[in-house]
């Protein structure tokens, strides 16, 4: 997903971090200033929704606009699981590990 907060502010005319940060406040959101700097000018890695809620009000958007899917994405994603899965199966074709007791006893015959 790309995060579009910047570009969706832009087009109805808020054109500052500090100034979006003063509306969300007067919204009933206060957001620090380094948060509010992660929305603005990057992907922020987490979100609340409710926190997201306020922001598309305060905005005049819909969540749609703030969240662009990138489909080219998840073919690169699959892609790199794909080459994992040769690893894992060499890992598969080691011999088994036979399970010990912690206090140094034998375990019963099977």
């Amino acid at each position: 997903m790309k995060w579009n907060l910047r570009l969706a502010a832009a087009n109805r005319g808020i054109w500052k971090a500090s100034e979006l940060q003063r509306m969300l406040a007067e919204s009933g959101l206060k957001i620090s200033a380094g948060k509010m700097s992660g929305l603005w000018s990057g992907t922020p890695a987490s979100i609340k929704l409710s926190d997201l809620d306020v922001i598309c009000a305060v905005v005049g958007c819909g969540v749609e606009e703030l969240l662009i899917p990138e489909p080219g994405k998840i073919g690169q994603v699959a892609g790199e699981q794909d080459d994992e899965q040769p690893a894992a199966s060499s890992s598969q074709a080691r011999p088994a590990v036979t399970p010990r007791r912690r206090d140094g006893r034998s375990l019963p015959p099977a």
